[in-house]
């Protein structure tokens, strides 16, 4: 797949000495959507700020569609359009001149139904004359995402876009997401709900205290690093689990009803059978069994703290 986004060796060292990027190389695939995942102060702020042209690297290269970011970056801001994680609206600004003001920010011919359409998949149409100050968080939320979109960008960079807002917005955005990459657009956002990028995204990347410290197709990578667990309910519950069933390093939970079996699903071997057979065999009746896959998140959290 083609690359749209090209980041080679981008470090970034603040007047006050803080290293908060440390020789970061990415590659961004055209129409994908890449979650960057990195608890806070990880750099993923800093890493699309440099991209967007809003701070400059101390080392390294961005090139966005085969431009510059410093040589061109009148043509690569064009590209780009950022929902930043802060509301910074002005107050008694109305949404369609804001809108309107975006997009010729950037040399856009009018479209109003172009807007007009953008605003009703945000469900802002009906706010379309209201100032900016009259509306409420979520709605200023909505604008945020409307006027990086106003340009009509080939990169949406989405900066933590649904944290603090409703589930209404969450769902109406991840539906405009969607809509976006089927036309085209390439959509790399950082989030800390994990469970959207394990819904939506295509590849994801950890960034931790300024490292990249993988980046992988979502599904290779729970494919590569994720567990599975047979959880075996009984009918009976135990105080402890019996001797006879100690070479399966089996946890006690559900108040002891349940045995907890974690397996690498991707071994020849699991050892399942032999474990059913040896529950029967200590005498446990078995009410129900059923296996839990590792999810994103597990998955997030312990490369971090080995890497912490």
């Amino acid at each position: 797949m083609q690359t749209i986004v090209s980041i080679s060796n981008v470090s970034k060292t603040y007047a006050s000495g803080y290293q908060a990027l440390k020789d970061v190389s990415l590659d961004i695939r055209r129409g994908e959507i890449l979650a960057l995942l990195g608890p806070n102060g990880a750099g993923k702020t800093t890493l699309i700020s440099i991209i967007c042209g809003i701070v400059n690297a101390s080392a390294g290269t961005v090139r966005v569609d085969g431009h510059d970011i410093v040589a061109d970056y009148r043509i690569t801001r064009s590209r780009i359009g950022l929902v930043p994680q802060e509301l910074s609206l002005g107050a008694f600004e109305k949404v369609w001149h804001s809108l309107c003001f975006s997009r010729g920010l950037f040399g856009r011919e009018p479209n109003p139904a172009y807007l007009e359409q953008l605003l009703k998949d945000l469900s802002l149409w009906e706010k379309r004359y209201s100032p900016l100050m009259a509306l409420s968080g979520g709605m200023k939320r909505r604008v945020l995402i409307a006027k990086a979109l106003a340009h009509e960008p080939t990169v949406l960079f989405l900066d933590e876009p649904t944290a603090g807002v409703d589930v209404e917005l969450r769902k109406d955005m991840w539906a405009l997401v969607r809509r976006l990459r089927a036309s085209g657009v390439t959509i790399i956002l950082t989030t800390h709900y994990i469970e959207e990028a394990e819904a939506i995204a295509d590849r994801v990347g950890v960034i931790h205290q300024g490292k990249l410290l993988l980046v992988d197709d979502k599904e290779a990578l729970m494919h590569k690093l994720g567990k599975r667990q047979l959880v075996v309910e009984l009918e009976a519950p135990l105080s402890a689990v019996p001797e006879a069933l100690g070479a399966w390093s089996l946890e006690l939970a559900g108040n002891g009803t349940r045995l907890v079996y974690t397996y690498d699903p991707h071994k020849a071997h699991t050892g399942i059978h032999e474990l059913l057979q040896a529950v029967r065999d200590a005498g446990l009746v078995i009410k129900d069994v059923n296996t839990i896959k590792t999810s994103l998140e597990e998955i997030f959290v312990n490369l971090v703290s080995v890497k912490s």
